[in-house]
């Protein structure tokens, strides 16, 4: 291309040149031949040739970046068919588009949520193999959608669903109310509307078997367009884990792992998040903690943005090594009808407080166009309430219990 460039200059030069010097200009164009009239020779032949000249070099150019793009648009197809793969179902915002954004955070954290989900459906398909995830793909037509993968009635799990929600739209007032409440300063626009984005992955995890523990996880991004333009973000999750029984060497592998994921970033972060937790999951009306904890975290927007998320992906990546390990060792272990019957009365009180207190629950149906079935996939197949069940003193009923009530440091 700049040596086509050069020759329109030289030819351009020529043109304006004495016909004597016309030749020596371009330093390419012979004289005319014999006979050839004066009118198809000097400056206006050489110009001819030069243009000519000019279209080979562009030609010759066009191809190649036709070619390139090909190349480029095969290269592109490629990671998409492998991103796909990956996944359990094509992202919400479509591989295309999150290719074109993919420095962008909001690109970012759609793919590690993306990744999550499939990562941790794997897992738990290779310890329950006789069960298949149904995966169901949902749109909101007020904007946004999500990919719904839930296992039920399996060997090993009962009922085992992980979640991805990407929303946008306009923030509901009961929703921004509940915003406000916790601080955050939302100027909304004239007319009331304040632009808004949610994404993450969630996953509750009900074993047949009482001797698994139930796990629940939840990573997400949120961001709102202020009046001015300005955006507000942060982050939000948390991994937590709820035994039916306790058992303390589950207990300490669980922490530990999570600690460890913490650790990377800043040795503060994990006893800061585990009291976060447990104060997060109590069940005020009941006097007691849904389960013995874990890490717990919202309304994270420090340091920076890059550096919470780092943290974040490296919490998501905990997750199946702090829990499949526990489901491994004990998914074989005989129980009895007292001890399942046990195990329904405390997924009862893990429904109360998904009902009464959770804020993901109460946001997700104060949303418009919100999918209930998604938001409501964390409740068990079965649960039981008695009138007044107290357990006997002493008994492992009333040793989780006394944890529930009393929170313990795991990890010293």
């Amino acid at each position: 291309m700049a040596a086509a460039a050069q020759l329109l200059r030289g030819a351009a030069r020529a043109a304006r040149a004495p016909p004597a010097l016309a030749r020596r200009a371009l330093g390419s164009a012979p004289p005319p031949p014999p006979g050839v009239p004066a009118t198809r020779g000097g400056p206006r032949w050489a110009l001819a040739g030069a243009l000519g000249g000019l279209g080979l070099g562009l030609g010759l150019w066009r191809r190649r970046a036709a070619m390139a793009a090909g190349e480029e648009e095969e290269e592109e197809k490629k990671e998409e068919e492998r991103l796909r793969r990956r996944f359990m179902a094509p992202p919400v915002s479509g591989l295309r588009e999150l290719r074109r954004r993919r420095r962008e955070l909001r690109s970012r954290m759609e793919l590690l949520i993306m990744e999550t989900q499939a990562e941790v459906c794997r897992a738990l398909a290779a310890v329950d193999p006789g069960a298949a995830f149904a995966v169901d793909t949902w749109e909101r037509k007020e904007g946004g959608g999500g990919i719904s993968c839930v296992l039920q009635d399996g060997d090993v799990f009962e009922k085992a669903g992980v979640n991805v929600s990407v929303v946008f739209g306009q923030l509901s007032e009961e929703a921004a109310r509940q915003m406000r409440s916790r601080g955050k300063s939302l100027k909304a626009s004239a007319d009331g509307k304040l632009p808004f984005c949610a994404m993450g992955v969630s996953s509750v995890i009900h074993p047949k078997n009482p001797h698994v523990p139930t796990m629940h996880f939840n990573y997400r991004y949120f961001e709102i367009e202020e009046a001015d333009g300005t955006k507000q973000w942060w982050f939000g999750g948390g991994t937590d884990l709820t035994p039916t029984y306790l058992n303390e060497e589950d207990a300490v592998h669980f922490h530990k792992t999570l600690k460890e994921a913490c650790d990377k970033h800043d040795p503060k972060l994990y006893p800061k998040y585990k009291k976060w937790c447990d104060d997060y999951f109590f069940i005020k009306h009941r006097g007691e903690r849904r389960g013995i904890g874990g890490i717990f975290f919202d309304d994270l927007d420090s340091p920076s943005k890059e550096e919470v998320f780092q943290f974040v992906q490296s919490c998501a990546k905990a997750i199946v090594p702090c829990y499949i390990p526990i489901v491994k060792k004990h998914c074989h272990d005989a129980f009895t009808p007292e001890e399942k019957q046990w195990q329904q009365l405390r997924r009862g009180r893990y429904v109360e407080f998904n009902l009464v207190y959770d804020r993901g629950t109460k946001f997700g149906l104060l949303t418009p166009g919100s999918r209930i079935e998604s938001i409501l996939m964390s409740l068990p197949l079965t649960a039981r309430w008695e009138y007044m069940h107290t357990p006997p003193e002493s008994s492992r009923e009333a040793e989780i219990l006394e944890v529930l009530r009393n929170p313990k440091d795991w990890v010293h």
